[in-house]
């Protein structure tokens, strides 16, 4: 399915790149970039790009797996080719969306159905930036610094870029809110679909579709974003930042530390947390099926954490307000 996701991008889009090069459409050219002498919207190439490196990561993916056997990581070589290529798929789709967009004018119906589109797609691209960063933010690992580390790093980046060039009041929120309910609705359907193991070993047995785990918290350092961001339009970019990356950070962990207490706790293990679900490859004395911590941080430990993702995301924020800004004037 997810390669047939590839082919389905990189066939539309490229058929839009040779209907647009050698087409009669005045039109679909004046809305287009030149890349190599073709022409189409920029999201098109983006798309297209992203389209071939899924296609690429499958023959790749079973080179990888007889020179070195099966994978025990998410992130290999092939897979984060994979990865890459969905992320090239949903910048084109998101590119191809925004230009749309800010060809229509403000306030209009048009512009307004685009903006709802745009930021849906966004709370996608939420949850592709937080699948990348499942191995880390898995629940037995929530009380470790790293966790937050990638964290503030990663997902600022995102919230900034797409608050900026969707230009939405609560552009962190939605996207966030998008995010959080696919995962719920992840552990409540999943479960009802019959499945069995096809690689081993197998040390767990299951006997249908195992989700993920419950969705981090990252809805309620959205909303703080998001307030912030309403408050100090007329803010220094580098000063923005800083002050938002400081304010994700510390609300993330002061949210998602406890949470994930419970989620380690009995009270959590029913059908709508989902910790009663355990992959095939869970092993019956790990972390995950034990309910126990994976390497707990100290107080100092964690305040190192905490204070180096405030620096990456300071960083990822800066990139993702100036980006955002600059994705205002993408017209093709």
């Amino acid at each position: 399915m997810i390669y047939a996701c590839g082919v389905i991008a990189a066939v539309i889009c490229g058929n839009l790149i040779f209907t647009t090069t050698f087409g009669k459409s005045q039109h679909m050219r004046d809305e287009s970039v030149s890349v190599l002498g073709f022409k189409a919207p920029l999201g098109a190439f983006l798309a297209a790009w992203g389209g071939i490196a899924m296609i690429t990561s499958g023959p790749f993916d079973n080179w990888w797996h007889a020179a070195y056997g099966l994978d025990v990581k998410i992130i290999s070589p092939p897979h984060t080719l994979l990865i890459l290529g969905i992320r090239c798929v949903a910048m084109g789709m998101l590119f191809l969306t925004l230009a749309a967009m800010n060809r229509a004018a403000s306030e209009t119906e048009a512009h307004r159905k685009l903006q709802i589109l745009y930021l849906y797609l966004g709370g996608l691209m939420v949850g592709g930036q937080m699948f990348f960063l499942l191995e880390k933010t898995v629940d037995f690992k929530l009380h470790t610094a790293t966790a937050y580390v990638v964290m503030g790093a990663a997902v600022p980046l995102i919230f900034a870029l797409l608050s900026q060039s969707s230009q939405a009041k609560w552009a962190c929120t939605i996207t966030a809110a998008i995010y959080t309910i696919i995962g719920i609705g992840e552990i409540l359907i999943f479960p009802l679909v019959s499945a069995s193991p096809k690689l081993g070993p197998v040390l767990n047995q299951v006997t249908h579709l195992v989700p993920a785990k419950f969705p981090i918290l990252i809805i309620v350092p959205a909303i703080a974003l998001d307030l912030l961001w309403q408050r100090t339009k007329g803010w220094k970019t580098w000063k923005l930042a800083l002050v938002s990356s400081l304010i994700f950070t510390a609300v993330l962990v002061v949210v998602e530390w406890p949470f994930a207490s419970f989620l380690l706790s009995k009270a959590s293990a029913n059908r709508f947390f989902g910790t009663i679900y355990f992959d095939y490859n869970s092993p019956p004395d790990g972390y995950d099926r034990m309910r126990r911590w994976f390497d707990p941080a100290g107080p100092a430990e964690l305040a190192r954490g905490v204070a180096e993702a405030v620096i990456y995301g300071s960083v990822g924020t800066w990139v993702g307000l100036k980006f955002g800004n600059w994705m205002r004037s993408v017209q093709r």
